[in-house]
């Protein structure tokens, strides 16, 4: 069975199978803000939705991240590694990328186990 919810028309923010979690592209709450705050309240949409899920972030499989100029790397990676548990980091990839809207700094796509 597969479960959708908070569904439009384009995607769902989450979608369930056989004990996975499935999260659309998430980005921050606020675009004027710099990489640091993007990542950081990126990452807190993850959190709501995974427990939305009945995930967490100990039970994350893989994340893609997606950030709109490498100069922005390392930053976004010293919030990632204080928001990641320690020993529960999922698979990862990180790639520059295009985005949506041009005051987009980075964005993430989450794959997670239920818990």
């Amino acid at each position: 069975m597969i479960e959708r919810q908070q569904t439009k028309q384009r995607m769902s923010r989450i979608v369930i199978h056989n004990g996975t979690v499935y999260l659309c592209g998430q980005v921050c709450k606020d675009a004027t803000k710099d990489i640091r705050e993007q990542t950081e309240t990126m990452l807190e949409k993850v959190d709501e939705l995974l427990l939305e899920a009945g995930s967490d972030r100990e039970h994350m499989l893989s994340a893609t991240v997606y950030v709109r100029d490498m100069k922005d790397f390392a930053t976004m990676n010293e919030v990632w590694d204080a928001w990641v548990p320690e020993g529960h980091a999922p698979a990862r990839a990180c790639v520059e990328a295009r985005m949506a809207r041009p005051e987009l700094l980075v964005e993430i796509s989450v794959v997670a186990a239920v818990k």
